[in-house]
């Protein structure tokens, strides 16, 4: 059977028989077993907490703790059953207690009391106040080891990959230490749990041999007192080699080689060391008193030793460094890293001094994550592959502000104030706090403490905390900005992808008809008016069959519309209605008679009075059809479409403009208005 089959049977199976152990009788022949087996596991798990060259190549290891911990305490149940029902518990507990006691009792309970304090005060102490101090200072450094990372890949130190691989070895850094906190306590409640077990069994048999079985009270502690101990030893000798584990891994750096290697390439570094231990050694056998031989054998050895070490380690042949092999990271004051220093980024958030804890993980703050999962959400939302956000403190920023920057310029700023949320409703003048308005849709607003969150939502109003605020500000502006974030590249890579799985559809594009600049002109526009582009093989088709007729953007802007016309109605529609407003048929008529062509495309010669009028109507049509609850579309004819869209760019920005070959067949379509100034053309 395969390790993964295994795992994924047996490990689970192994749970619930620990499970079972603890209420089920066992037989003695079974214990024997199975306490064999807990000390081999307890072996092999140090053995490999030895090995390891750094605490994540044992990353299974608190989980793995917690198993054993668990089984240990189930066979401490099976034996104290055993114990104090047949008096007897099988060979090895047995043999166990006979090998300590040795006759004495009270030889038998001291040595076991010496491994309970070894065990308890000594090494579970020192390794959960080590596991404790390592989880502390991994997560304070987790924010910085993250923005180190997006710091070198932004500067093309690393790619994509790399960074990805990066960032997920940080995590788990964190995530490791942080579990094995945790798990130290479980090593700790162990032996706290050993001592009481063996007391029960001392208690409880010597009070059975004597009440039941009629025993006297020096046969009943001789009896009961053996078998206790030797379960009592048995069980910390696993446990002890745990607690050993424990401490190995989290005292554990990370290094090269594993432990044994490291400890004695370093003591082979330290030949006057070795020397000087030596002559000390050797100085103390010459004192009168003291036993010579001893000091005097290790003393030889020790200066023996030192004769066979090279001071500061062997010496290694340098090697010439091969030239060509050598990254090419540029000179700090060379052209190139100068070049690199001014290059600007495609997208950056900036965040005041007093905003830094929204990306300080140790505090609670989760905003680098968000802002990696919204470029996921973007790019299924859009199409696109939506540049890495470069997150930077800026102290130029005023307090409590953050600004959001596309291709270096500022085109957002907003407010994130600590320990504040941000509460959105009608009625919010009873709150205490600074009123604001919502930084996309400019809804009125309030920040409020956070304490009193869960007053603000029984009022009826919206919560939503700060590292949401930044991330949904984040995520309007790339929708604005995504023709502008579209760059050459991004289309080559748009184009490759399509290739390998429709090579056709790239042959007839590209490079003839269109260029690849023709094809990032016609994107962008798409992208302009809201329009996802992620399906590139209808958009492609369509373009590759405008461009045999003719190249002008605008025709293929519109061809490339009327192939996803479905798929845009559809994005518009609630629930299969789509809510549409019209002109009115004399006034789309003038319109059409008014359209012209021109380099920049179509654009209508209307009266700048009448065009006004027909701007302001639109925009008073959409506001009360939202404000009914039913976001509308503008539907026009074809050839006036885009024009239409350029003029009301300003009046109406977010009300979409779709011709009538656009509309889907399987949406209802429900009139919102109709765009009427009759008044004014008939004037």
């Amino acid at each position: 059977m395969k390790p993964s089959k295994i795992g994924l049977i047996g490990i689970p199976a192994a749970i619930i028989g620990i499970i079972v152990m603890m209420v089920v009788p066992m037989p003695p022949f079974l214990l024997d077993l199975l306490l064999a087996f807990n000390l081999l596991l307890s072996v092999l798990i140090m053995l490999v907490a030895l090995r390891v060259t750094r605490p994540l190549d044992f990353s299974i290891f608190p989980a793995l703790l917690l198993i054993a911990t668990l089984f240990r305490l189930s066979l401490n149940i099976s034996s104290t059953r055993l114990v104090l029902s047949q008096g007897y518990a099988g060979k090895v507990i047995e043999a166990f207690g006979d090998f300590v006691i040795g006759g004495s009792l009270v030889v038998g309970l001291v040595i076991f009391i010496i491994l309970m304090v070894i065990q308890f005060v000594v090494i579970t102490n020192g390794a959960g106040r080590v596991a404790e101090v390592a989880a502390r200072f991994t997560l304070d450094a987790l924010p910085g080891k993250q923005m180190a990372v997006d710091a070198d890949l932004n500067s093309g130190l690393i790619d994509e990959a790399e960074a990805r691989q990066r960032r997920k070895e940080v995590s788990s850094e964190a995530d490791f230490y942080g579990a094995m906190d945790g798990a130290s306590k479980f090593v700790k409640g162990d032996a706290i749990a050993s001592v009481v077990i063996t007391i029960v069994n001392l208690v409880g048999g010597f009070a059975i041999g004597m009440l039941q079985q009629g025993l006297s009270a020096g046969e009943a502690m001789k009896r009961y007192s053996q078998m206790s101990v030797g379960d009592g030893l048995v069980s910390q000798i696993a446990a002890l080699l745990l607690s050993v584990a424990t401490g190995l891994v989290v005292t554990r750096a990370t290094t090269e080689q594993d432990m044994g290697s490291e400890m004695m390439t370093q003591f082979g570094k330290q030949k006057q060391a070795m020397q000087i231990a030596g002559g000390a050694i050797l100085t103390l056998g010459l004192i009168p008193g003291l036993p010579k031989l001893p000091f005097i054998l290790l003393g030889v050895g020790a200066l023996f030793v030192a004769t066979r070490m090279t001071e500061g380690g062997p010496v290694e042949t340098p090697v010439e460094p091969d030239l060509d092999a050598l990254p090419a990271t540029p000179q700090k004051d060379s052209p190139l890293a100068i070049a690199q220093d001014m290059r600007v980024e495609p997208l950056e958030l900036e965040l005041a001094y007093d905003l830094i804890d929204l990306v300080d993980a140790a505090s609670g703050g989760d905003l680098l994550d968000r802002v990696r999962a919204l470029r996921r959400k973007l790019a299924q939302e859009i199409g696109i592959v939506v540049p890495l956000v470069r997150t930077r403190d800026n102290l130029d920023l005023p307090p409590r502000h953050y600004a959001i920057r596309v291709h270096g310029v500022e085109v957002a700023r907003g407010q994130a104030p600590a320990g504040m949320v941000l509460a959105i409703g009608d009625d919010l003048d009873a709150l205490p706090g600074t009123p604001t308005q919502e930084p996309v849709f400019g809804l009125d607003a309030k920040w409020v403490p956070a304490e009193l969150r869960e007053h603000v939502a029984l009022a009826n109003s919206t919560v939503v905390d700060r590292s949401s605020v930044v991330t949904t500000h984040m995520a309007e502006v790339v929708r604005v900005h995504a023709a502008d974030l579209l760059g050459r590249e991004d289309v080559k890579m748009l184009v490759d992808m399509v290739k390998q799985s429709n090579p056709v559809v790239i042959e007839e594009l590209t490079p003839q008809p269109l260029s690849l600049g023709e094809v990032q002109r016609t994107l962008q526009s798409l992208l302009a008016e809201r329009v996802c582009i992620r399906d590139l093989v209808r958009i492609f088709e369509a373009m590759s069959m405008r461009a045999k007729v003719s190249p002008d953007p605008e025709g293929l802007v519109e061809a490339a519309r009327t192939a996803l016309g479905p798929a845009i109605a559809a994005s518009h529609a609630v629930d299969g209605r789509l809510s549409v407003m019209t002109f009115d048929p004399l006034l789309e008529q003038r319109m059409l008679e008014t359209l012209r062509q021109g380099e920049s495309g179509s654009f209508l010669v209307l009266d700048p009075m009448l065009a006004e009028r027909i701007a302001i109507e639109t925009g008073r049509v959409a506001q009360a059809a939202e404000a009914a609850g039913d976001p509308p579309v503008l539907v026009c004819a074809g050839p006036l479409r885009l024009a239409v869209r350029r003029l009301l760019e300003t009046s109406a920005p977010r009300t979409p403009v779709l011709s009538y070959s656009e509309l889907g067949g399987q949406l209802t379509l429900v009139t919102s208005g109709v765009v009427n100034v009759a008044e004014v053309t008939a004037a």
